[in-house]
């Protein structure tokens, strides 16, 4: 690792692997997942702490998957409170009440934290492997070669000059934010616009009479028939706590602020990069007052707010990098994607990114990574990011309901149940041939239809490219208990799973255990998950060099859509990299060539 006194004392600086600006909930993970793969990692963020706000609070299913993934989960579920539904009101009549229903193999629900319990945990979560956040230290600027990056940071300390350090990284993850720095510095572009509207929020609480654990959404009609008026509250921890978010009013507008800006010669609405979004930083916040005012006209009971905790001023905008990296530096979150907060699909599509792009680089710090596989991280995020920023704008403008696809598929989709990325240069394709990106969509998110071929000739289950879906019902010999799938999994890389029905002898698994060993290089776990019914007995699985568990419900038949021995590759972020039948080592090769370097 860096440290000042080589640099202060004229020696070269020695390499670190890689080196992650900003400490949201997308850089911590993207440290974590990387420190707890080994791989050498710093940590910086330009505040002096973390941010008492309760900004992003919700948390979707896919999230709380990968911090199980991680190991981290149980905190975050001890610290939030679930989102059982919404109550909608138009016109201070309630027209709706929907449930967030998911299925029942899923195995987390919807829930909301603050922003800072979900840093707090994250940050805890990484002390762990002995990294902590360096704070009050900021990027000032990185150039790039073919063996690595050399970044400047500039720490702030009280009463002191500033201290300059030169690093030298591997690699190179900014996680800064909507006007990052990383960005900017790789001259990425970011095309998009900001919504005219401001808004305000406010973490508060309220003594009315709903039902706790639903988000509340009001609105009012004007004489034209247009919704003039509109009030959003997300339930937090805390008796009848809520963060609640409404158009700002008059006085507190940024127009005048932004008038003057513009004289100046500064970027209105977003500091001097005309980026207009996020959080206000010129002192306005709106007082209990202006919340309650609010509450007097939208809220379906007549209610007090108390205990203001936070509030203030954000405008909205939506915007798109280019690309998600160039060379040895990459971007993720709000440095590469923004969006209205509908849906609360921002915070976990960086955590995504984060984790996505993590495992490649630990793979790539260790000499292991094939050619293709960081290019990966754009080949498979950057479709993901177009598709949600197009959804929430629609969503924004239009209304969720507004929305063509059937309300259940929608809530998988806002789950973010629904990202694959079958159409990815390192997911092999049914056939055991490497996918062409064609088949991805458009959209980089893939629907679990029933159209498609599995390798043993189904047609539903996970595809390469789609999320591993989890289930219960799996035995331990030594467990009195039955397990989940992601029991197996968490804390894991690859796992290769191997499903027989007793028709495949033990002698076909072991081969392909140990192909995967030998061509990752010891990088691919294996367990084996045999049919309750099968004819495999006792002695044959017992004689299998690698664990067993029985599918005593069949629900990983009934889920992964087996009739017949059949393998799944499943990455480390929880996706299916391949399914191939046991007998066929090229599609294994395939995979693992595309993965692993040769």
């Amino acid at each position: 690792m860096c440290s000042d006194t080589d640099t202060l004392r004229g020696r070269p600086p020695s390499v670190l692997d890689v080196l992650v600006v900003g400490a949201g909930p997308v850089g911590l993970t993207a440290a974590a997942e990387l420190r707890r793969q080994g791989t050498a990692v710093r940590i910086v963020d330009r505040l002096p702490e973390r941010l008492p706000y309760a900004k992003a609070v919700g948390i979707q299913p896919r999230t709380l998957e990968i911090w199980d993934r991680m190991g981290c989960v149980r905190e975050a579920l001890e610290a939030a409170v679930p989102l059982r539904g919404q109550l909608v009101y138009v016109d201070g009549v309630e027209q709706l009440r929907f449930e967030l229903s998911l299925p029942a193999e899923v195995p987390y629900r919807f829930a909301a934290l603050p922003q800072y319990e979900t840093e707090r945990i994250l940050e805890e979560f990484l002390g762990r492997f002995g990294t902590r956040v360096e704070r009050r230290t900021a990027l000032d600027g990185f150039a790039q070669d073919e063996d690595g990056v050399t970044a400047r940071l500039v720490r702030e300390a009280d009463g002191l000059p500033p201290v300059e350090e030169e690093v030298r990284c591997r690699y190179l993850v900014g996680c800064d934010g909507a006007h990052s720095t990383v960005r900017k510095g790789l001259g990425l572009s970011f095309e998009g616009g900001a919504f005219p509207e401001e808004f305000m929020l406010g973490d508060v609480e309220v003594d009315w009479d709903l039902p706790p654990e639903y988000g509340v959404r009001s609105m009012h009609h004007g004489p034209d028939g247009a919704v003039d008026d509109v009030l959003v509250c997300i339930p937090l921890p805390g008796r009848g706590r809520y963060r609640m978010s409404m158009k700002v009013p008059p006085e507190l507008s940024a127009a005048h602020r932004d008038a003057a800006a513009q004289a100046a010669g500064e970027a209105a609405g977003g500091g001097t990069d005309g980026v207009a979004h996020g959080l206000g930083a010129d002192g306005r916040a709106p007082a209990l007052p202006d919340i309650q005012k609010v509450l007097d006209r939208l809220s379906p009971r007549a209610v007090t707010a108390s205990e203001l905790r936070w509030s203030s001023v954000f405008r909205i905008s939506h915007r798109l990098v280019d690309r998600y990296g160039e060379g040895r530096v990459f971007v993720a979150g709000d440095a590469a994607h923004i969006h209205p907060p509908t849906g609360a699909q921002g915070m976990n599509t960086g955590i995504q990114d984060a984790h996505n792009l993590a495992w490649k680089l630990s793979l790539a710090v260790r000499g292991a990574a094939s050619r293709e596989l960081l290019a990966s991280y754009d080949a498979e995020r950057h479709p993901v990011g177009e598709e949600v920023v197009g959804r929430t704008v629609r969503h924004a403008a239009e209304g969720v309901q507004a929305d063509p696809e059937d309300p259940a598929t929608l809530l998988l989709r806002e789950a973010q149940l629904l990202v694959g990325y079958r159409g990815s240069p390192i997911v092999a394709g049914t056939d055991g041939e490497r996918a062409d990106r064609s088949a991805q969509d458009d959209h980089g998110t893939d629907d679990h239809g029933t159209d498609g071929a599995g390798a043993d000739g189904d047609g539903a289950g996970p595809r390469p490219g789609d999320r591993a879906p989890d289930c219960g019902g799996l035995s331990d010999p030594l467990a009195s208990f039955p397990l989940r799938l992601y029991d197996v999994l968490r804390g894991r890389g690859h796992v290769l799973l191997l499903y027989g029905d007793g028709t495949t002898g033990p002698e076909e698994f072991t081969e392909l255990a140990a192909r995967a060993d030998e061509l990752s290089r010891g990088a691919v776990e294996c367990c084996a998950v045999l049919a309750a019914d099968g004819v495999v007995d006792t002695a044959a699985a017992e004689a299998l060099p690698l664990p067993v568990y029985r599918d005593t419900r069949g629900e990983f038949a009934r889920l992964y859509a087996v009739r017949k021995p059949t393998a799944f590759l499943v990455r480390p972020d929880g996706h299916v990299g391949a399914r191939l039948s046991p007998s066929a080592t090229a599609g294994l090769d395939a995979y693992l060539a595309g993965v692993f370097r040769g």
